[in-house]
């Protein structure tokens, strides 16, 4: 995008005035801000809307094609041709500019992603679902929620997305910065002619891609039932919390970001893989009953990781998980030994030995470094070489079309519990790292596997102002469903 802007009566960003009387060029400098994607978020992939060497003005008064199509519905837009740029700055874009970005709903123990983006006159609320199961490799699925536009000079309209019948009468209520909620004015929208059983179908179907007839498993139509009845309830007046992307790093073993992955009968879910220190950490963006979102699905210690066995020793279970639980054997030792070192350490520091203490834990801590230092660049290396994977027998996948090499793995736990999130417990697991965009987990008590892949989709307005802010928004949305 251009850095010079063309602003009303031919004059460029560097030639307006300054100074107490200059409130109109402030306006400008603000819309010329906004059209900035970096800034706001201008969704361009979705109404290929391109601004370059035009005027803010024309962008926001010329008359366009009223028929605007955005997904599934589509409206007769207002004439924008007397309609003030200012006026669309003021009451729409700069009144609503905080909930734009990434949001977690508050459904329960589902949660769910919502992507907040102008698009073009529109602010528009986009859910992003997972493929339908056990496709996790297919793009993600969207649909708007609600969205937000002038049918008025004054006044900002809120519309309601949800159901089957078209946009009507919403409201939309910006609690604080990183929170906000939305009501439906109008539910009977919401409803359709067949009843409950024609909703459960129609869901059904854009849920799951199915019928309920074509899911065999009796407990999978239970968990499908029920979070049915659980999440219609809603009528799309939800509360929704910020979240975001996790930050990154050049020695991350791989981007950080946001996953699809394959829970068993509760389907596709999505996770956010982050990266702190020697460990990684995937937390649940959506959910189900034994494991709700914003909870710790798995966790990886990068310093520790797992040499596989030949491909014929590998396809026998006993062995692999041999091999795994003897490194939860060792670290639980590493772990006891820290601790005692620690109380050690305290003791020492007690009787004022300071000075004795200090030499030798510089020596710890120049051969903990080049132990780990030679550790990553081990790691590095043995990246680079390919080997070959196949599950064990008796492990089960819902994909079976798993890639059939991988580059590394580690020792991990992955978080089990009882329907209502009773009981939980991490268990050990295996990491595995296929490539840059999928990895794995072999869960050893259920003897189950999980299929990770990457979420294609570049979002705007999600980065974390800080590392703190980051780790806080992890710990706020794992106490909501503690």
């Amino acid at each position: 995008m251009s850095k010079v802007f063309v602003l009303p009566g031919g004059k460029t960003r560097d030639q307006q005035c300054s100074g107490p009387n200059s409130l109109l060029s402030k306006q400008q400098t603000g819309l010329q801000r906004l059209l900035q994607k970096a800034e706001y978020g201008v969704c361009e992939n979705l109404r290929k809307l391109e601004i370059t060497g035009v005027s803010c003005r024309d962008v926001y008064a010329k008359r366009i094609n009223p028929r605007v199509k955005s997904g599934r519905f589509m409206k007769i837009l207002p004439d924008y041709e007397h309609m003030e740029y200012r006026d669309v700055y003021t009451c729409l874009l700069h009144r609503y500019r905080h909930i734009l970005g990434l949001w977690q709903p508050d459904i329960g123990p589902y949660g769910g992603l919502l992507n907040v983006v102008v698009d073009g006159f529109f602010i528009i609320g986009w859910m992003y679902l997972p493929p339908h199961d056990p496709h996790v490799d297919d793009p993600m699925r969207f649909k708007p929620l609600f969205r937000i536009h002038l049918m008025e000079r004054k006044s900002a309209t809120v519309e309601c997305m949800y159901g089957h019948k078209g946009p009507h009468n919403g409201h939309i209520q910006i609690v604080k910065k990183d929170e906000f909620s939305t009501k439906c004015n109008q539910t009977d929208h919401h409803r359709m002619s067949g009843g409950r059983q024609e909703e459960f179908r129609t869901w059904l179907r854009e849920e799951w891609g199915r019928t309920l007839e074509d899911i065999f498993h009796e407990h999978m139509q239970e968990l499908i039932l029920m979070k049915f009845i659980y999440t219609s309830q809603y009528d799309n007046c939800l509360t929704y919390r910020r979240i975001y992307l996790p930050p990154s790093n050049a020695d991350d073993l791989l981007k950080p970001g946001l996953f699809k992955g394959t829970y068993g009968s509760h389907g596709l879910e999505i996770v956010m893989l982050s990266f702190h220190g020697k460990k990684a950490k995937g937390t649940k963006i959506t959910g189900d009953p034994n494991i709700p979102a914003g909870q710790q699905t798995v966790e990886i210690d990068l310093a520790h990781p797992i040499q596989l066995p030949d491909i014929e020793n590998l396809c026998n279970f006993n062995e692999l998980s041999r091999i795994v639980l003897e490194v939860q054997e060792q670290v639980r030792r590493e772990q006891q030994e820290e601790e005692e070192g620690q109380d050690k350490e305290e003791g020492r520091s007690r009787q004022g030995d300071s000075q004795q203490v200090e030499q030798p834990v510089q020596r710890d801590d120049a051969e903990a470094e080049g132990t780990e230092a030679a550790g990553v660049a081990a790691t590095q290396e043995s990246a680079l070489t390919l080997q070959p994977f196949v599950l064990p027998v008796g492990v089960i996948s819902r994909n079976k079309d798993y890639p059939r090499t991988c580059r590394m793995c580690f020792y991990g736990t992955g978080l089990i519990a009882g329907h209502g999130f009773t009981s939980p417990e991490r268990t050990p697991g295996i990491f595995i790292l296929f490539d840059d965009d999928r990895f794995g987990f072999i869960w050893l008590e259920l003897k189950s596997f999980s299929l990770y892949s990457r979420i294609k989709v570049s979002f705007q307005n999600a980065e974390a102002p800080s590392r703190e802010a980051f780790d806080e928004m992890l710990k706020n949305i794992q106490l909501m469903t503690t």
